[in-house]
């Protein structure tokens, strides 16, 4: 079956993530606690007819799900290139210490800048996002050896537990706690055109730079001796690379908090049926990310409507069973 689906032309299997993409956001866009059909998205999307549903589709849905598609694309893009770069199965921006930090730096922001703008939050997220993925690296690099898959995990989780007990911590002393929970629950309930305005953009320029460094991701994941014996400046690509990670995975929590093992089964999942070059596993990455992101979103929407489940309930567990599988094949089960 493996062999049949390497044999597809990438083209035709991008063609068919994009019309999956599109067919999931029409769903996603027609089920919910509102009785709203097809009929009504249609003109909620082309027409200026106002109403209380198509106010709703316009106001509250469509911004929502707008935020599902970016926010599923960078975790997954941001996952890709984390195991690309660290050559490790089991990196994700959640298992990395990336969220985690920039969950502590937005309540520590709250907390010490209660006016801060929207712009001011994201920020913030970018600079904790960078300090806990610095932490984690370099407690792994502390002992002689390199960077194994083991230590990593091991140092992500360390770490992660200590900076969402910083964000408690934080919002217990300064009485800030229902705030940050609605800002790190990981939901997309609270997405609007206004953050979709400041976040959007980061994303995309961060898709567009892992897609443009993908060829030199796919040397960098075969191995570093490769990488240099070829001619590439390993340094600077890989701060390039964490760059873009941080940028993703920043502007991902930022809007709708923490979202961990999307990073992680999602570029497993198209590994196994584009390969193992980037060229075609970063773009893929994009829309795949984004399809299950729509689709843990309408679930959680729909599965005991009109209450909501949170989406980062659906997301752990889908992706703790897959983690738990990737662990035991040594990485190599969708690989």
């Amino acid at each position: 079956m493996s062999e049949k689906i390497e044999r597809i032309p990438f083209t035709y299997k991008l063609i068919a993530a994009a019309v999956f993409l599109i067919a999931v956001f029409v769903l996603a866009m027609v089920l919910g606690a509102a009785d709203t059909s097809i009929k009504d998205v249609w003109f909620a999307l082309t027409s200026s007819q106002t109403g209380e549903k198509l106010t709703m589709l316009r106001e509250i849905r469509l911004p929502r799900e707008i935020a599902a598609v970016f926010v599923g694309a960078a975790l997954a893009v941001s996952g890709a290139i984390m195991q690309g770069m660290t050559r490790n199965p089991l990196a994700d921006p959640g298992l990395l210490g990336l969220t985690a930090g920039a969950n502590a730096a937005l309540a520590v922001t709250v907390a010490f800048m209660p006016g801060v703008n929207y712009f001011g939050l994201m920020v913030a997220c970018f600079i904790g996002a960078a300090a806990g993925a610095a932490l984690v690296f370099g407690i792994s690099a502390v002992k002689r050896g390199g960077f194994s898959p083991l230590r990593i995990v091991l140092a992500g989780a360390a770490i992660s537990a200590f900076l969402y007990a910083v964000a408690d911590g934080v919002g217990i002393t300064f009485k800030i706690s229902k705030d940050v929970s609605m800002w790190t629950s990981g939901g997309l309930i609270g997405a609007n055109w206004e953050q979709l305005q400041v976040i959007v953009p980061f994303i995309v320029i961060g898709i567009i730079m892992a897609i443009c460094l993908s060829k030199q991701l796919t040397i960098l994941s075969l191995s570093e001796e490769v990488a240099v014996g070829l001619g590439q400046k390993t340094t600077r690509i890989k701060t390039i690379l964490f760059i873009v990670t941080v940028l993703l995975a920043g502007a991902s929590v930022a809007l709708v908090g923490s979202l961990t093992f999307v990073g992680l089964m999602i570029p497993h999942i198209v590994r196994a049926i584009v390969g193992t070059d980037y060229r075609f596993a970063i773009p893929m990455s994009a829309l795949a990310g984004a399809s299950f992101m729509m689709l843990a979103d309408t679930l959680a929407r729909t599965i005991s409507a009109p209450y909501e489940v949170p989406v980062a309930a659906i997301v752990a567990a889908l992706g703790l069973p897959f983690f738990l599988i990737i662990v035991r094949k040594g990485g190599k089960a969708f690989s």
